[in-house]
């Protein structure tokens, strides 16, 4: 049951930042770093992408994704249509695998060692629908600021 609602989620969630990426009314301030603000957007928007791939995608769901955190910071001008597919397929992706985890296995330690700590399955999917909602209100502050 825990699988299912954790699924539910982060398709809930994962479709709001497809909604904050297409309320950009100018799709160039989408990268836009201006105002002390070190992250566009759009940038973020890569970076929660890359991060929910990788970490559930590809470690727990057997997806081959390999990441390129560096590129999540520092790609621009990615036409929102691109993206848009992105997060589509992200959420197939990750719906799948959250879904096929068997529930006996949620209290086993995550597969990797992430922020210098061991955790369960259960705990660091929960840190990463918390991660996944941190820079979803980013996004969100950002656009409002500066697409005006």
């Amino acid at each position: 049951m825990l699988t299912e609602n954790l699924a539910l989620l982060f398709e809930r969630d994962i479709l709001k930042l497809k909604v904050e990426i297409n309320a950009y009314r100018n799709e160039t301030t989408l990268w836009i770093n201006a105002n002390g603000i070190n992250n566009s957007g759009g940038n973020l928007c890569l970076h929660l992408l890359g991060n929910l791939q990788y970490y559930i995608g590809s470690v727990l769901g057997h997806s081959g994704y390999v990441r390129n955190r560096p590129e999540e910071f520092s790609q621009k001008n990615i036409p929102v249509i691109e993206m848009n597919k992105t997060i589509d397929q992200t959420i197939g992706i990750i719906t799948n695998a959250i879904r096929t985890i068997p529930a006996g296995i949620l209290e086993n330690d995550y597969p990797e060692k992430v922020l210098e700590n061991t955790m369960t399955i259960e705990y660091f999917l929960l840190h990463l629908l918390a991660h996944l909602n941190y820079h979803l209100g980013q996004i969100n502050y950002h656009r409002r600021l500066l697409d005006v």
